[in-house]
């Protein structure tokens, strides 16, 4: 099939727009990647080419220097502050990863072999960012299969983890509102530091930019200063460089040398992601029934044991940190979603379970923040750094 750029691009667009169609159509239940996923692999089975992605100039170029500016802007949506009010959070999350590296780097790779283990488990530990890592990683060492479990396991692991967690914030919903109801309503919780501080002005050694030089080329330059930085910084280091974007982006916000949410104020990150979730599909086209059948139990079964693994954690360190059960195992499995989908399952619980809005108000003070912040500990900082870890295993 002869298509031009343009018919390559909007072929490409299609198929996600329809996936994230489904995807608000049922709240999130089937998850958009999975959509995209089925449609991709339909089309590559019959009438699509084999190179649409790149077709559709959803080429590596582009895509590498998405991820360097995407990695940064990570690192700009990271509050300190926020991470330190929900330190709780942040370890029983943490934990949870771990609990997923323990069982599929010692069962897992006893069961399936040490290269599946290894490229199998960043996925499961965060978000599009580390799959791509690994597929990448296992392409570059002609172990196509691989490449095709690292994307895979990106899409199907929120079909374990939405229902799990939904079950488990229901749960955590109605004990909240237990106590609410009970009359024990000036127990102290957690407050969301997004609505207590997010008005707060800290003052920064670089003072920002006047509102008519915050352009998006002025924006998008510094971010890419930064990942220029990460990739001078990198071998010195021996540090994966996406690593050090994050790292980069912490510490350059942080001092004011970039604006909070960068990519959001440059009208850039939309696209961005855009090129990246075109981009993770691109295996796929590799992907014929026979390999699928290949990768289908070890896929599975890297889950299931990843799962258990967040458990085990989860009941520990919940119990030690004040946790309920349902609570610490709803915030390990953040891993296996993130943002927005921990927001949508937390609103979606407290509203299923609250009738007042003072209740509403009374259970989301408690459970949201847990949410967020784990999600965005999981996801956004551990699944990157295991990754960069991770891919020098192959």
């Amino acid at each position: 099939m002869n298509l031009s750029v343009i018919a390559a691009f909007t072929i490409i667009l299609v198929v996600l727009a329809v996936g994230e169609f489904v995807s608000t159509k049922t709240k999130a239940f089937i998850p958009s990647v999975f959509v995209s996923a089925v449609l991709f692999l339909i089309g590559f089975w019959t009438f699509m080419p084999k190179d649409l992605i790149a077709r559709g100039s959803f080429e590596t170029p582009i895509v590498t220097m998405s991820m360097y500016l995407l990695l940064v802007h990570m690192g700009t949506l990271m509050s300190l502050r926020e991470l330190l009010a929900q330190w709780r959070s942040v370890i029983v999350s943490i934990g949870g990863i771990v609990g997923i590296c323990l069982m599929t780097m010692t069962i897992g790779r006893l069961l399936f072999g040490m290269q599946t283990a290894v490229v199998a488990t960043p996925p499961l530990t965060g978000g599009v960012v580390a799959s791509i890592l690994m597929a990448k990683g296992a392409t570059d060492k002609g172990l196509p299969a691989l490449a095709v479990l690292a994307t895979c396991m990106y899409v199907m692991q929120g079909f374990v983890g939405y229902p799990i967690s939904a079950f488990c914030l229901k749960k955590e919903a109605k004990r909240v509102l237990g106590v609410y109801k009970n009359g024990d309503k000036k127990v102290k919780l957690e407050k969301s530091a997004t609505s207590t501080q997010v008005n707060v002005q800290k003052k920064k050694l670089i003072p920002p930019l006047s509102k008519e030089y915050q352009t998006p080329y002025v924006i998008l330059l510094k971010l890419g200063f930064v990942g220029f930085l990460a990739s001078k910084i990198s071998p010195i280091v021996h540090v994966n460089q996406f690593v050090i974007c994050l790292i980069l982006g912490v510490i350059f916000c942080e001092i004011g040398f970039l604006e909070e949410k960068a990519l959001n104020k440059a009208n850039a990150f939309g696209f961005l992601m855009t090129v990246l979730m075109g981009y993770i599909f691109a295996n796929l086209s590799q992907a014929t029934p026979a390999m699928l059948k290949q990768i289908l139990v070890p896929l599975f079964g890297i889950i299931i044991l990843g799962v258990i693994g967040m458990f085990i954690a989860s009941l520990v360190l919940g119990k030690l940190l004040g946790f309920s059960k349902e609570m610490a195992f709803a915030s390990t499995l953040t891993a296996l979603y993130g943002f927005p989908a921990d927001y949508i399952l937390t609103n979606e619980a407290i509203k299923s379970v609250c009738k007042s809005d003072d209740e509403v108000e009374y259970v989301t003070e408690d459970m949201l923040p847990k949410m967020l912040v784990s999600g965005f500990a999981t996801v956004t900082i551990a699944s990157v750094i295991i990754a960069g870890i991770f891919v020098k295993l192959l």
